[in-house]
């Protein structure tokens, strides 16, 4: 490793020439998913991890039982924890007592395996009904009737139409057997949860065409003696004149239900259900986010603290102006005391004994599990310790890291601005000759309901430590910002965030900080959409690179998947606008090289989409390359996949854009049209 001393002369070398110890193998091998934690009753930590080297294989791993040893997968070798319930899973395992329930990736199939006998067999819960037609998730226990009761998605009638309900599992039986129905009904279901006694359930709904952060209900249920859920109350969501979308209901120990919602202010805040008036009330009220948009289960954005007299304090994150503040609420008082953490990113907590576990990140930290061990009053840090890593190879290359900046820059709309995160060039071991600026890679970030968020991410680390000048655009209806930054989007996907990402680009070269000649462009699913859209109807960028992306939104919205079978809808509006604002329509609008990455078993963007694009910009005669990968979805999860389209897109640009050679030994891949 080089020394960082800055007496050492440095190499100097064009943008984007330069060497560095990120390489496509570490990015691709030592970058580890979590897909959820855990704390059990003893105070033992307990997460999913999902492993590239293993293709992608999800694991639950137990911490350690002492220091100096290592953590212990609890997951037998020919199991795989991961539900594919409305295609983006989560809530994919829950912990009582030494029971751990899970969804088997192969079958789908729910299983109970003993903790403390892990040598033991998992027993199938759920009947076998052949392939993947049936998944489960966000599930919890229910002690009264010793039962499991879960989100189950039935896809056996029809694939783009399943159906989703409440159900629940009998745990007295040894064998697997039929669910039995508590709710259904409605399109979606999220979220059932269990008041201590067993007495009531609540649970989150919503219908088409909405999304669940368009607008949701929150409902709670009365458990019958038989265990039938009865006498549903709509607690919010149910008001026509008031839009919201409550999500995250939580029972404290005392039985009152505590969720968030967005409403009147825009803003999701905690807020409180009295059940004696059938009144809600705020609990804390805050121009920043205390949640997330709804697409995966099983998140938990705040939690009441363990140990403590009266339910009275919450762990809660709130995400303000770009930044992530873990505090703890007060109920009674109505105050939040921030705690000092290292993350500038946080997404979900769990309580535990005397502690607080935190999923976060920051500039300098990738996605990791920390103990947060508090003071008697609950107000103060007292330590700090990173329980599990993303990557266990980040630090060694700490004075590599280029830190974001966040930038707000002008959009279409007179004294409106949008927000990004700019990266720049950095490498401790090289520079650029004066007076040249380096080439600039924007990404269009997915959802496009979601938000790029400013941490440690070694594959935009690897763009950077070789010359590239990086930007992770928070086009309008990007969250984080509020209802009605989110809502810019609506009616205007293919334009809002098109302008927003060119604007974005233009203010960069404008201020100086980029070369305007070398503008480059990426993006993965949605993101991949809003790629195509700027390459076909602007003229900004020389080059893109699209994953998964959409070149049909009339092909996306007959052939995705139910979830978001209807989410174009809102964002595009009539024919009109699917014909107008789909790429594959003005292909003769193409001017630059496109290359394009897919995987094959993509249920939520068709395979066709990428080969539609390919097909045209061949026969156009546009420089086009088009890599399609086996057995992998929507996102990519082989570690040797996620090398090669980081490294071919590098290639694509130097050979195309950038007029420069990359340090890197890579074999290019035919390019249509240039080789």
């Amino acid at each position: 490793m080089s020394s960082t001393n800055p007496n050492v002369k440095k190499h100097i070398a064009p943008y984007g020439s330069w060497k560095s110890p990120i390489t496509a193998d570490i990015v691709s091998g030592s970058t580890k998913r979590l897909g959820g934690f855990s704390v059990d009753s003893l105070g033992h930590l307990f997460w999913l991890e999902s492993r590239p080297t293993e293709s992608g294989r999800a694991v639950i791993v137990k911490e350690p039982g002492k220091p100096g040893e290592d953590p212990i997968d609890v997951t037998p070798k020919d199991f795989a924890v991961r539900t594919l319930a409305q295609e983006y899973g989560g809530g994919d395992f829950c912990i009582q007592g030494d029971i751990l329930i899970f969804s088997n990736y192969k079958d789908q199939r729910l299983y109970k395996q003993s903790i403390s006998s892990i040598d033991s067999a998992p027993l199938p819960l759920t009947p076998d009904y052949g392939g993947r037609s049936v998944c489960y998730a966000d599930g919890v226990f229910d002690s009264r009737f010793n039962r499991y009761v879960t989100v189950r998605e039935d896809q056996r009638e029809s694939g783009i139409n399943a159906i989703t309900t409440i159900v629940s599992i009998d745990l007295s039986s040894n064998s697997d057997q039929e669910p039995r129905l508590l709710i259904g009904g409605n399109d979606f279901y999220a979220s059932p949860r269990i008041d201590p006694k067993g007495d009531r359930m609540a649970w989150i709904e919503w219908g088409h065409p909405n999304m669940p952060w368009d607008r949701s209900e929150l409902w709670v249920g009365y458990i019958s003696e038989n265990g039938d859920v009865q006498n549903r109350i709509c607690v919010a969501g149910g008001d026509p004149t008031l839009v919201e979308s409550p999500t995250e209901p939580l029972w404290s120990s005392q039985g009152e239900l505590y969720f968030v919602t967005d409403r009147k202010s825009g803003f999701w805040n905690i807020y409180k259900w009295v059940e004696s008036s059938n009144e809600v009330l705020p609990v804390y009220s805050l121009d920043a986010e205390f949640t997330r948009p709804l697409w995966v289960f099983g998140m938990k954005s705040y939690d009441f603290l363990k140990n403590h007299d009266q339910d009275t304090l919450i762990a809660c994150s709130y995400r303000e102006n770009g930044k992530s503040y873990l505090g703890v609420l007060d109920v009674n008082l109505g105050k939040i005391s921030v705690l000092d953490i290292p993350f500038t990113d946080i997404n979900n907590i769990t309580s535990g004994v005397h502690s607080l576990y935190v999923e976060g990140a920051s500039s300098v930290h990738p996605s990791s599990i920390a103990k947060v061990t508090l003071d008697d009053q609950r107000t103060k840090v007292i330590d700090f310790k990173i329980m599990w890593s993303s990557s266990s190879v980040s630090e060694l290359y700490n004075s590599y890291y280029s830190r974001p900046e966040l930038i707000k820059f002008p959009t279409d709309v007179p004294g409106q601005c949008a927000y990004a995160y700019f990266y720049p060039p950095t490498n401790t071991d090289f520079q650029a000759s004066h007076g040249e600026t380096p080439p600039l890679l924007l990404r269009s970030h997915g959802g496009p309901t979601a938000e790029a968020r400013g941490c440690l991410n070694l594959s935009i680390q690897y763009w950077t430590s070789r010359g590239w000048a990086y930007v992770d655009v928070n086009y309008g209806g990007s969250t984080g910002y509020g209802r009605e930054y989110r809502e810019r989007l609506l009616g205007s996907w293919g334009i809002v965030d098109v302008n927003d990402c060119c604007n974005c680009a233009k203010f960069l070269v404008d201020s100086g900080r980029v070369d305007g000649e070398r503008l480059c462009i990426t993006g993965s699913s949605a993101g991949g959409y809003t790629t195509l859209a700027a390459l076909a109807f602007k003229d900004v960028f020389k080059a893109g690179a699209s994953l998964y992306g959409i070149g049909d939104l009339q092909l996306l919205r007959a052939e995705t998947h139910k979830f978001e079978s209807h989410y174009t809808d809102n964002l595009v509006g009539d024919e009109k606008a699917y014909f107008e604002r789909s790429p594959i329509n003005f292909v003769d609008h193409f001017s630059c090289p496109i290359i394009l990455f897919q995987g094959l078993e993509d249920k939520a963007i068709s395979p066709d989409q990428a080969r539609k694009i390919y097909q045209a910009l061949k026969e156009k005669g546009l420089p086009v390359a088009l890599v399609e990968y086996e057995g992998e979805q929507h996102g990519f999860r082989k570690a040797e996949n996620i090398k090669f389209t980081l490294e071919q897109q590098m290639v694509f640009f130097a050979r195309l854009v950038g007029h420069f050679e990359v340090a890197d030994e890579v074999t290019p891949v035919k390019i249509d049209n240039f080789d």
